[in-house]
């Protein structure tokens, strides 16, 4: 059975009409892009609001050093993220084993 026979529709069933482990594979996946892009942007979010912060800071010290820090902590943000992408794409590299395809081994 492939991931596209679970994700038809909005019941997902095996090939027997019966859930299996294999219809979580299409689930997962979407979950963990959907967490990936919704991090994205909240960062560019962060960078954006940080930035209009410390444009309208009219020279206030407490102001000035919250837009710093907000700002700081997107480029952290997005510095993580793009850290573990390449983490993840230096094990393929060097295993030789897709870490990014998720796969269950088939029952029988």
């Amino acid at each position: 059975m492939n991931a596209d026979a679970c994700s038809k529709g909005f019941g997902i069933t095996g090939a027997d009409g019966v859930a299996s482990i294999e219809c979580l594979v299409p689930l997962i996946t979407s979950a963990i892009t959907a967490v990936v892009s919704l991090g994205a942007v909240a960062l560019f979010i962060m960078l954006l609001v940080g930035g209009f912060n410390f444009l309208f800071s009219s020279g206030d010290q407490k102001k000035l050093e919250a837009a710093r820090g907000t700002v700081t902590q997107a480029i952290m943000g997005i510095v993580v993220m793009s850290v573990a992408y390449l983490v993840i794409k230096t094990i393929s590299v060097f295993t030789g084993v897709d870490v990014t395809e998720l796969t269950f081994p088939q029952g029988r």
